[in-house]
């Protein structure tokens, strides 16, 4: 099975190599491409040329520690713990860096989060999804936009869509996919009975401009008034905006802006980021021999997670992760979960990469 880092690291060579070439220098568009294609790759070829550096010190440290010379035994000897720690330290952020596949160093990604089952509380359950992961990305200085929206009378929302932007974006919020499943008292009801309710949660990697080529004729542009709460217009100019693309059959709508124009970049982000999420899935599908993460399938219809507040409780299905401190989870503290996400994937890496000595 050929080593991703080694792949990497040759095609992040075949980059540098491209970026000198006259024939690229000479073409705007190709250069942008290579340019944006290399620079994600930089820490990660940077960090693994000095792993393999460390590697060839390593064996020669271990054959002067095997020699009859003294005195090069006792340097050995000396320096074989520090080596061994640096490259353990670089294998696990090597291993960091890999999570998430080709997406893995993205520092962009869209968080799609949809009421499911239970009516008004779903709603409100994804409001609650929403401010968590708001606060969340606060912690972690990403920038959040809102791409769309979907509010209901009692404050929730069928739907919300939001743009992500910063370092690790989606290397930690890649694992959120799925069904989340919320058990409490909810603010509707008054005999104090827990219910049972849903959410889902997709995050997406949001691809870079050049990566998916769409053209105007690819889809359909309706252009209609936009709506709050219960139907009543919020504007009174038609400026939302819906984009169905005729291949894939997607749709898309974005009526959150009061400019037609600023709605419609933002439903060209979501429309691109879907057709490279669709592209992505079908590669995976291509490759049946590629190892398939218990936590990585990003299947929506999978129950991943539960809320319980009578307990206090959070349970990750995938992971048999239990949690009894969700009041600091849902009001954004997820480094808990992530993680021993995190930890869990990079378990599966080590397995799959096999032992470094």
């Amino acid at each position: 099975m050929p080593n991703p880092l080694d792949e990497k690291l040759a095609r992040f060579e075949e980059l540098e190599r491209q970026l000198v070439d006259p024939a690229v220098l000479a073409n705007p568009a190709r250069l942008t491409a290579v340019a944006r294609e290399h620079g994600p790759l930089r820490k990660l070829a940077t960090k693994y040329r000095r792993f393999k550096d460390l590697n060839v010190q390593i064996r020669e440290a271990l054959e002067m520690q095997a020699g009859h010379d003294a005195d090069l035994r006792e340097l050995a000897e000396a320096e074989l713990p520090e080596l061994k720690a640096e490259r353990e330290s670089l294998w696990n952020e090597l291993l960091d860096m890999t999570i998430g596949g080709e997406d893995a160093n993205r520092t962009r990604c869209i968080l799609e989060i949809r009421a499911g089952t239970g009516g008004e509380e779903a709603a409100l359950f994804a409001r609650d999804l929403y401010e968590m992961y708001k606060h969340f990305a606060e912690d972690n200085r990403w920038k959040t936009e809102v791409l769309d929206m979907s509010p209901t009378e009692l404050g929730g929302f069928k739907e919300i869509i939001l743009g992500l932007e910063g370092e690790d974006a989606f290397r930690k919020l890649q694992f959120e996919s799925g069904g989340h499943r919320v058990q409490r008292v909810p603010e509707t009801e008054a005999q104090g009975r827990v219910h049972t309710s849903a959410a889902t949660v997709a995050v997406m990697a949001e691809p870079e401009d050049v990566e998916i080529e769409l053209k105007s004729d690819d889809y359909r542009k309706d252009i209609f008034h936009a709506s709050g709460p219960g139907g009543q217009h919020v504007n009174k100019t038609a400026s939302a905006i819906r984009l169905t693309h005729y291949e894939t059959g997607i749709v898309v709508s974005c009526q959150d802006e009061k400019s037609q124009h600023k709605n419609l970049a933002k439903a060209l982000r979501v429309l691109k980021t879907r057709l490279y999420e669709a592209r992505r899935e079908a590669d995976h599908k291509k490759r049946s021999d590629e190892r398939r993460s218990k936590i990585g399938s990003g299947d929506r219809s999978q129950r991943i997670r539960t809320y319980n507040f009578p307990q206090n409780r959070l349970t990750d299905h995938r992971i048999n992760l239990t949690l009894y401190k969700l009041d600091s989870i849902i009001q954004g503290n997820l480094n808990p979960v992530i993680d021993a996400l995190m930890e869990y994937e990079r378990q599966e890496q080590r397995a799959a990469f096999g032992a470094i000595d």
